[in-house]
């Protein structure tokens, strides 16, 4: 079997990294507890990522990143029903093959702005808003809705990964979409 790539190896920690985060968050997740998870040493851990808030800097802008990529790829698109469901369609994507980054987006929607990952939540917030092409503070019921459409990937993704298949993600962007109301 060929060796992780160097790329692979920060993907495997930064996905575990988001997934604990999420579930325990920032202050009770350490460096030893993700170090065992991936099945790497401390020493190891550390020499990719200094720090634990340089690991958490990575997960968010991991995080930002792909959603942006995803808005990226629609931004000739108008906001609208075709935009909604290419966004949808990327971040199911994203839920099925990264659910860790999954479970750190639905944390922080729902975590205190003053949270260690509730700080977080403005920069993803934003992130989300240009890739659906919407200030989502001007239409409360359009902001509402995508919530819903995000929650509902993020929360079925989340607690049925063990049961999906290789359709799962045109079925969970369905789900996003319908919860838009399209």
């Amino acid at each position: 079997m060929p060796r992780p790539t160097k790329q692979q190896i920060d993907d495997e920690i930064l996905e575990a990294a988001a997934h604990l985060f999420a579930r325990h968050g920032f202050k009770e997740t350490s460096v030893q507890r993700i170090a065992d998870t991936v099945g790497y040493s401390k020493t190891g851990l550390l020499h990719r990522f200094p720090t634990k808030e340089a690991l958490q800097t990575a997960v968010i802008d991991r995080c930002v990143e792909q959603i942006g990529e995803t808005g990226a790829g629609v931004a000739a698109l108008p906001t609208g029903p075709e935009r909604d469901r290419v966004v949808l369609t990327g971040l199911a994507h994203l839920a099925v093959a990264q659910p860790g980054m999954v479970a750190l987006l639905l944390s922080s929607m729902l975590a205190e702005p003053e949270s260690d990952i509730g700080n977080s939540c403005a920069v993803l917030g934003q992130a989300l808003a240009a890739a659906f092409g919407d200030e989502l503070h001007g239409d409360t019921e359009r902001a509402l809705r995508i919530t819903g459409a995000l929650g509902a990937v993020a929360v079925a993704s989340l607690a049925l990964c063990d049961q999906l298949t290789a359709d799962a993600p045109a079925r969970l962007a369905a789900i996003g979409y319908d919860a838009l109301g399209h």
